[in-house]
């Protein structure tokens, strides 16, 4: 699979075939040694190729020496902004890629992919874009120079590779599909009606060259950099884990994994290597065929280094078209419709982040589609940090359960008491929300006495939420209008102490619950476990 994928992807990433085989070799044995996944097949990869392509386009002609320099030196930088990611713990950061974003880049991606492969299918020049509208377009303006034969060649190797995997996904449909079309097009001699093939490749290792180092071009490539490894680190960590659920006999350390991807990058780009990653197809096929150590990347790095020694003459008469049906089969897995459906019937804000990020994805081009993306879900995440749920409790009758009085109309609403629950951690983004519902819902009682906070879901508060809460406790004070606190968790519990806010509000305001704040206010009962609240040390519940 690697040497036909290999070569389809460094096309893809607007490269020489034979740099596919070079990206295929020191970074698997650099992977093997590091990495902490036994069956994480590395290599070069659709999505980041297109990245490459798209991100490097910007900066050279695509194929152009200058353009092979650059690509080299975009996979150093970006491995030495993994292994730096590694090093500092901050393997969370691909959290902020959150999977309705990942499921509408992938998708929009998939489209982009297969659609820039219509110009090796149809044996025409297509100028590579990462806009849909574009390719299109250009496509059928040259409709009267499609070559047929190629059209042909392509159409029968989507058809032969997923026939195949149907029938058995660990045959190597793709390396089928190349012996089959060299075949074809040395005997009819297609290449002589206009059939692009591969032509000559060079025999030999690669040999060891230092990046291209120019600072102000490393400054400029730093933003697709970033995206670069941070795509790669969650394809590789993703599929890593997936595969790792069959095998519970070692462990995976995302930091280490950022650590291996980084370094294969940074040795393979000593190596005349692009970019790499895990490989979601590859992987699966290793873990079905039986690998249980790194050695069976090691074993695949030496027969691509046999291929480059001996073998390569043979792919001269491969045709373009069959390395394009390979991509286009590839990444028609990426396309994912079932997830958008799933998301519209359960979360909507998830599937209008998913249906942003795909048409940015479309309409600005790879990096500025997961950019847009990236800066939704940071959005998302400060809306509902800010506006976390709130709700209004009230007892269910014949139990000491306290639920919300919106969901639960048959719940028993006590004239005098408001009981309040603030899910969410309490800080100054989200204080003036907590400050200002109490105080519409205690308008709402004109019989008030009591407001009960339940503090079990707030597992955090900073000094601006206190001096809030000290503002109402004087303000309620005022009107007669006592304060408790129920369920208040340890870290929460020291900030209040060192704030001084405990004495104001007095011990007796806490309680273990909310069941025993109430009845404890009514005098149904002495609660005997409120003391324990103030017992346990800091950093304890």
């Amino acid at each position: 699979m690697l040497i036909p994928q290999g070569m389809a992807y460094a096309m893809l990433a607007g490269l020489p075939p034979i740099y596919g085989l070079y990206s295929a070799l020191l970074p698997l044995i650099t992977y093997a040694i590091f990495g902490t996944s036994r069956q994480l097949a590395v290599g070069p990869v659709a999505m980041d190729s297109l990245l490459v392509l798209a991100g490097v386009g910007a900066f050279a002609t695509v194929g152009s020496e200058h353009f092979i320099e650059v690509a080299i030196l975009l996979a150093l930088v970006e491995g030495v902004i993994l292994i730096l990611l590694g090093v500092l713990k901050l393997g969370f950061l691909v959290n902020f890629l959150s999977h309705p974003v990942i499921s509408g880049f992938t998708s929009a991606a998939a489209l982009i992919i297969g659609f820039n492969q219509l110009k090796h299918i149809l044996g025409i020049s297509l100028p590579s874009s990462n806009y849909l509208h574009t390719i299109i377009v250009s496509a059928l303006d040259g409709v009267g120079q499609w070559n047929w034969i190629s059209v042909g060649l392509g159409i029968a190797g989507i058809i032969l590779i997923k026939g195949i995997k149907k029938i058995n996904r660990q045959i190597p449909a793709a390396l089928i599909a190349v012996v089959l079309s060299i075949i074809t097009v040395f005997v009819l001699n297609l290449d002589q009606n206009g059939v692009k093939i591969v032509g000559e490749i060079p025999t030999g290792l690669p040999s060891f060259q230092v990046p291209l180092f120019d600072l102000d071009l490393i400054q400029d490539l730093l933003p697709i950099a970033l995206t670069l490894a941070l795509v790669a680190f969650l394809e590789a960590i993703s599929v890593a884990k997936a595969v790792h659920a069959k095998h519970r006999d070692y462990e995976i350390d995302p930091n280490q994994e950022l650590r291996a991807i980084g370094l294969a990058n940074v040795v393979g780009s000593f190596f005349q290597s692009f970019s790499v990653t895990g490989g979601f197809s590859r992987t699966a096929v290793n873990d079905q065929s039986g690998a249980r150590t790194g050695l069976a990347s090691i074993i695949s790095a030496l027969l691509i280094a046999f291929t480059l020694l001996f073998l390569t003459p043979l792919f001269y008469h491969l045709p373009n078209a069959i390395l394009a049906s390979i991509i286009v089969v590839a990444v028609s897995g990426l396309f994912d419709i079932k997830e958008p459906i799933r998301l519209w019937k359960t979360e909507r804000r998830d599937f209008l982040m998913l249906i942003v990020t795909f048409f940015a994805t479309l309409t600005f081009g790879i990096a500025n589609g997961i950019g847009i993306g990236v800066a939704m879900s940071l959005a998302l995440v400060t809306f509902k940090s800010a506006y976390p749920h709130m709700a209004r409790l009230g007892q269910i009758k014949g139990t000491r359960y306290y639920r919300n009085v919106g969901r639960f109309p048959e719940t028993v609403d006590f004239p005098d008491m408001l009981i309040v629950r603030f899910d969410a951690q309490l800080f100054f983004a989200n204080a003036a929300l907590f400050r200002d519902n109490t105080l519409k819902w205690a308008a709402q009682k004109p019989d008030l006495k009591v407001i009960v906070f339940d503090f079990q879901t707030i597992n955090n508060i900073d000094s601006s939420s206190i001096r809030v809460l000290t503002n109402m406790l004087s303000f309620y004070k005022e009107r007669g209008i006592e304060l408790y606190f129920a369920g208040v968790k340890g870290p929460v519990r020291d900030c209040l102490n060192a704030d001084g806010f405990t004495k104001k509000a007095g011990l007796d305001s806490f309680f273990m619950n909310v069941a025993e704040a109430k009845e404890s206010y009514y005098g149904e009962s002495t609660p005997d476990s409120r003391d324990y609240l103030f017992r346990s040390t800091e950093g304890e519940g």
